[in-house]
């Protein structure tokens, strides 16, 4: 099997997945980073649900051509897009707590991104994601269809139609659709979070060794699954 008759194959069968799911949820969303994987299995799903909701973090700390390839993708797609937030400002809880993503990186990320997205989940029954296994040591074990519990007891249908993809099919899947890509990949960027805490990837071999510092390998908002 050639590479692109590999790739297309691969395509077909997540996208096949995605369809059937989609098919059978009473309420889904997605959400969305904006990175590679995430806006290939968001061309995904607009193919069978064009005004599915799509949920962007919007933890106040982006880089600004995070903000910008949003804002161009949701206008260019039509996105039903739903840009969540924490209850506290930036400048709120740095008043409050200091810099925490200095001080106490998963504070941060509770309050900013696992929180604000938890409350947001609450109104779903089925959560689509663009995680993949070879992202990071922990999430090896990631399951296309698996379900997660939210702190409220309820229980999502959780897909990852992508979990086994490599890196280059995401890029060739995004080639073969002509879908560009967040422009911090150009700069040598290999997995973008929020800007004090991603920096240029000092382990070739792990694409999110950029990721705060090293000091952890997630936010928090996947860590649930059951």
């Amino acid at each position: 099997m050639t590479t692109a008759s590999a790739s297309d194959s691969l395509a077909l069968t997540a996208s096949g997945f995605l369809r059937e799911h989609l098919e059978h949820a009473q309420r889904a969303c997605i959400t969305s980073s904006f990175q590679a994987e995430d806006v290939a299995v968001l061309h995904m799903a607009l193919q069978f649900q064009p005004q599915i909701p799509v949920i962007f973090l919007e933890t106040g700390y982006h880089f600004p051509e995070t903000l910008a390839y949003r804002d161009r993708i949701a206008s260019e797609w039509n996105l039903n897009l739903i840009n969540v937030q924490a209850e506290q400002s930036v400048a709120d809880q740095e008043s409050q707590f200091g810099i925490l993503n200095q001080t106490a990186p998963d504070r941060c990320c509770g309050l900013r991104k696992v929180e604000p997205l938890f409350r947001a989940l609450d109104s779903y029954t089925t959560w689509v994601t663009g995680l993949r296994r070879q992202q990071s040591k922990s999430r090896a074990d990631l399951q296309a269809h698996e379900f997660f519990t939210l702190p409220t007891g309820k229980i999502l249908a959780k897909l990852s139609p992508l979990a086994e993809w490599t890196t280059r099919d995401v890029w060739q899947y995004a080639e073969q659709h002509s879908i560009p890509l967040l422009a911090l990949y150009e700069k040598g960027y290999t997995s973008i979070g929020c800007a004090p805490c991603t920096s240029l990837p000092f382990d070739e071999n792990d694409p999110r060794s950029g990721r705060w510092s090293g000091r952890k390998l997630e936010c928090g908002i996947h860590l649930q699954a059951h």
